[in-house]
């Protein structure tokens, strides 16, 4: 675990350290000078600026801009620049030695911060309702990073406090199941605890919590438990689809307060950008999200039929026209020209592998791309809105009860959204259990294209191996998913450090 868990005191250093919050006060705060670590603890200010550096985690790895790149681990698009090292995920050759850090690495040094704050909140001057909201906050993240561990691996070591030394950290690992149990333990708790408000201000609320334990009920497979705690959210009505432009879900401004999002990691720029050059040099400019072909074709006519169904109007020469509008606001098409505001053509940097190009996410209003002038960029990344838990309701509704009225309207209501205005779902047709399922996976392959949902999505569907035999990527290669790949296998360096910790089967030696 990179030597995480030495000491308390280094702990300290790096949860303390690197202190942001979601709250622009904290995000304007000099961390160097905002405290005083010889008297921290001695008030509700010192709370909040803990919370703050838990809530930094989020800006790393696969909760920040690198959430996105999930989808590259999938028949959704290529990571052209293998910044997380899927093309070999993507061809079967992951192992020990160039399995990605990232999967592990972040959650895990987040987790520490969660830890070190729950070890330490009670010696805060802060009353006791008060703690038990900061407590939810910090266990509903710490469940995020726990889940993520458990999606990727299956039994990792589970750290329910801060161990004291490296020898105490050296554990074996806990079951899948046992990890689940504390999982949803940690979710009970931030449900019980979280304010029953719409989320606004970057900090975890009740539908926050809610919507992550039906994602953790989703992947068992507890359809009954998925759908009635989806439809607690539905029926609360803090959120609501947002009707100002499906697009505009994704920048800065039309971000704030939006009542579809239930939970982001949120930026302030300068202070605290995305990482890396941002999301409008990496995507925009750099072209690194590449969509491939076979996500562009999955996008209905505007008629509501696949390109490839009978009187659907789909014509081979003009491919791009009378498409479901969700296709244009999510990839730029090859016809398609970004104008810079002299009027000229804006290029992205290098040829691209795909013909496409990511467009969600990118905020056409800072063109032009470029290294000096766009790089401190700050649209959240959302990790669940709205959307997303009416599919998850219709997915998991389906499982139980098969087609009915309260699984279309779930739908209906996504497709309905102005700027989109596709047709109802037809219910003459996705009229069984079988037909629906697919319908329903289907609809939430396009309205989540490109937000890191989809290599989850299939793995827990048991789809990834069919799926990726469809795929080559430009250079010819078929894209490949075994069954072992279900789960990837813990890196070489922390099997090496902790002689404890069992690697995955199949990828012993």
């Amino acid at each position: 675990m990179k030597a995480k868990y030495t000491s308390i005191s280094l702990i300290a250093v790096f949860v303390i350290g690197m202190l942001s919050s979601c709250n622009k006060d904290f995000l304007d705060k000099d961390p160097t000078t905002a405290i005083d670590g010889g008297a921290f603890w001695t008030s509700d200010t010192d709370v909040k600026l803990a919370v703050a550096g838990v809530y930094r985690r989020l800006q790393s790895g696969f909760y920040g801009q690198g959430k996105l790149w999930l989808d590259t681990y999938s028949d959704n698009a290529l990571d052209r620049h293998s910044f997380y090292g899927f093309g070999d995920l993507t061809q079967g050759i992951v192992n020990s030695t160039n399995v990605t850090g990232t999967f592990y690495n972040t959650p895990y040094e987040g987790i520490a911060g969660c830890n070190f704050f729950l070890d330490n909140i009670d010696k805060a001057p802060s009353s006791d309702a008060q703690k038990a909201v900061y407590k939810a906050e910090v266990r509903f993240i710490r469940a995020m990073f726990y889940f993520d561990l458990v999606q990727a691996f299956g039994g990792v070591i589970l750290y329910e406090t801060e161990p004291k030394t490296v020898d105490e950290s050296k554990i074996v690992q806990s079951s899948k199941e046992d990890v689940l149990k504390f999982i949803h333990s940690e979710l009970d708790y931030a449900i019980t605890n979280l304010p029953n408000l719409a989320y606004t201000d970057g900090h975890a609320v009740k539908g926050s919590a809610q919507a992550l334990k039906t994602r953790v009920y989703l992947y068992q497979q507890n359809w009954t438990l998925a759908a009635s705690t989806a439809n607690d959210i539905i029926t609360g009505g803090k959120f609501q689809i947002y009707q100002g432009g499906y697009q505009n879900l994704f920048f800065t401004p039309t971000q704030q307060n939006n009542p579809e999002i239930i939970f982001s990691t949120k930026y302030s720029a300068p202070n605290n950008p995305q990482g890396g050059e941002g999301l409008l040099v990496e995507v925009g400019w750099y072209g690194s999200i590449a969509p491939y072909q076979n996500l562009v074709d999955a996008y209905e006519m505007s008629n509501g039929k696949m390109i490839n169904e009978m009187g659907s109007g789909y014509v081979a020469s003009d491919p791009y026209s009378n498409r479901d509008p969700r296709l244009k606001f999510t990839i730029k098409v090859p016809t398609e020209e970004y104008i810079n505001p002299d009027g000229s053509v804006f290029e992205e940097s290098d040829p691209l592998l795909t013909t496409y190009v990511q467009k969600k996410y990118v905020d056409l209003s800072m063109l032009p791309f470029n290294r000096t002038k766009t790089p401190l960029t700050d649209q959240n990344i959302i990790h669940t809105r709205y959307a997303d838990v009416l599919l998850m309701y219709a997915e998991a509704k389906n499982e139980v009860s098969g087609p009915d009225q309260s699984i279309y309207k779930a739908l209906n209501e996504i497709r309905e959204r102005k700027s989109v205005g596709m047709p109802k779902v037809n219910e003459a047709v996705y009229n069984t259990k079988d037909k629906l399922r697919d319908f329903i996976l289907h609809e939430r392959r396009i309205e989540l294209a490109l937000e890191g949902h989809r290599y989850y999505d299939l793995k827990r569907r048991n789809q990834m191996e069919n799926v990726l035999s469809k795929i080559k990527n430009p250079g010819g290669v078929q894209l490949k998913f075994g069954e072992k790949n279900n789960v990837l296998p813990f890196a070489q360096d922390e099997l090496d450090k902790n002689k404890q910790l069992k690697q995955n089967d199949d990828y012993t030696p």
